[in-house]
């Protein structure tokens, strides 16, 4: 037995952009970790907050990418979002759609009657991402929700990664109408759980773990469950946001990519190691070293740091390396 993540857990929540690919590019490795988790009997489910494609568009996406993927494996917060409104209205009630075809497909897929106008009098309002959302289709919804209809959105990541940069997301949106209306939506997607909950479900996990790259979403949906969760650094967030991480958005491990699923289960621990040593003062901690500099490994620094960090104090802090190792290895993690 190699005592791996996978022999602990019985289902990985994958991420996706961020955590299994980045852009138009696989993560490194990871259509193998994948293929080994499948054979390991580890089921799979890939979790996005991206309501704008439908499972089979997803798949065909991680197909291409060369990443074994199929169709029952793909949860979004499409589904989620259709699945809530359901189980609040009427069988084929009306429900107004702000985003992607898809997205509609999905309403329609639970028995309700999609609709983009609010002449068509929708009982509720479902929002999701679409590049082609504009003003007009803002302006439909703020009419239903000012007249009562229910609210409930896919997710609100108010940013959106693409190979260009951060550009707005969903919860951009979201924030038009939420000032337009003086409503409040419900949520759907992470860091909401019945997202989650969705793709836990649909796996049979008794002992799922959440793997992601995003402290606000991943992470912070993991804790919300209360399942326990993997950071990786192949996308959004870096190594000083989660040593300054919020108790709601801590991770149980730090991994390189989702490669670490495969490694020893003790090596992604968040804990103190022998080769680190870290003191914690106020708002500044000390990191020193008792290994050579060729044999300094920056992930277990950094997990040594937050396992003193997160036991004495919570938010900002300063961090100092006490010798030319550790100094190297700061400046690696872009803490120096």
């Amino acid at each position: 037995m190699t005592d791996s993540l996978l022999d602990h857990h019985d289902g990985l929540l994958l991420d996706l952009d961020g955590t299994v690919y980045r852009g138009g590019d696989a993560v490194s490795s990871a259509a193998e970790t994948l293929a080994g988790a499948r054979e390991a009997g580890v089921a799979l489910r890939f979790v996005t907050n991206n309501a704008s494609k439908s499972p089979a568009q997803v798949v065909d996406h991680l197909r291409a990418l060369g990443l074994a993927a199929e169709p029952h494996e793909i949860s979004t917060s499409a589904q989620a979002a259709a699945a809530m409104v359901a189980e609040s209205v009427p069988p084929a009630a009306a429900v107004l759609v702000i985003g992607s075809a898809a997205f509609a497909d999905e309403v329609a897929g639970v028995g309700l009657t999609p609709v983009r106008r609010f002449e068509d009098e929708p009982v509720a309002v479902v929002q999701g991402h679409s590049p082609t959302t504009g003003w007009a289709d803002l302006a439909e919804a703020c009419l239903a929700l000012r007249f009562g209809a229910l609210w409930i959105a896919s997710n609100g990541d108010r940013t959106l990664p693409t190979e260009r940069g951060e550009l707005p997301g969903n919860g951009a949106m979201v924030d038009a109408l939420r000032t337009a209306s003086g409503r409040e939506p419900e949520f759907a997607g992470k860091p909401q759980v019945p997202l989650l909950r969705r793709a836990v479900a649909s796996s049979g996990a008794e002992r799922p773990l959440m793997v992601g790259d995003r402290l606000d979403t991943d992470i912070a949906g993991a804790v919300a469950y209360g399942m326990p969760s993997l950071f990786v650094l192949t996308g959004v967030g870096t190594p000083r946001d989660v040593l300054t991480a919020a108790s709601e958005q801590r991770p149980d491990r730090i991994g390189a990519d989702v490669r670490a699923v495969t490694e020893p289960a003790a090596a992604t621990e968040i804990r103190g190691s022998e080769a680190w040593t870290v003191r914690c003062a106020e708002s500044v901690v000390e990191l020193g070293s008792s290994t050579a500099q060729d044999d300094a490994d920056p992930l277990a620094a950094l997990r040594a740091l937050c396992a003193a960090w997160w036991a004495t104090g919570e938010g900002r802090v300063d961090v100092v390396g006490t010798d030319a190792t550790a100094k190297s290895v700061l400046y690696e993690l872009g803490l120096a």
